[in-house]
């Protein structure tokens, strides 16, 4: 489990990082619309700047959500199943589409950085002509990170179809709806007597 630690270590540390582009995202629409409605002297850039932070955002806490498993999933009948039926569907799922789907994220998004690197590409939306290859770099670097983690969660399947329990994930912030369904099953148990 080490390596699962580490790896899910590294995961929640970038998307701590590039979580700070919500703050980044959040002043410069402010400051777009104050000096665009109040100053009547809009901007070149915060547009451009909006769209690169909010891909960041999406790109590099794609591992974060798979370390803290809050992607998005139809498990209406999954969750039904044994825990060790669970991590072997997941196991196999993993081999048929993640990996194929994240290794061809990782080719063409190299392909794709290194030719924007190659001809310095700059956005063509942008009347200020800002570089984007800074940006499209993300593109392999979000993939190899998420088949990094998806090796973690490989590791962590082989475990719970051992032991039939999950292991545990690092923990880092919860829902608040989580919060809730936790705070009003205490307050159910203190009532009911004997739980």
């Amino acid at each position: 489990m080490k390596f699962v630690h580490a790896v899910e270590g590294l995961s929640l540390w970038v998307g701590r990082a590039f979580g700070w582009c919500i703050m980044l995202l959040t002043l410069s629409v402010t400051y777009e619309v104050f000096v665009r409605y109040v100053l009547n002297a809009p901007t070149v850039w915060a547009f451009d700047m909006m769209v690169q932070m909010y891909g960041a955002l999406f790109l590099m806490c794609g591992a974060y959500a798979l370390a803290q498993d809050t992607h998005v999933r139809a498990d209406v009948v999954y969750r039904l199943f044994p825990v060790k039926v669970q991590a072997g569907l997941d196991f196999v799922l993993y081999f048929m589409f993640f990996f194929p789907g994240i290794l061809a994220l990782v080719w063409y998004g190299w392909e794709i950085a290194a030719d924007s690197w190659r001809y310095k590409e700059v956005s063509f939306n942008s009347p200020a002509s800002i570089q984007i290859y800074f940006f499209k770099t993300l593109i392999p670097v979000s993939g190899a990170l998420l088949m990094i983690q998806g090796m973690a969660e490989l590791v962590r399947c082989v475990q719970a179809m051992r032991t039939g329990v999950w292991p545990e994930r690092l923990a880092d912030v919860k829902e608040t709806e989580d919060l809730l369904t936790e705070a009003d099953m205490d307050q159910i148990r203190s009532v009911i007597p004997g739980k």
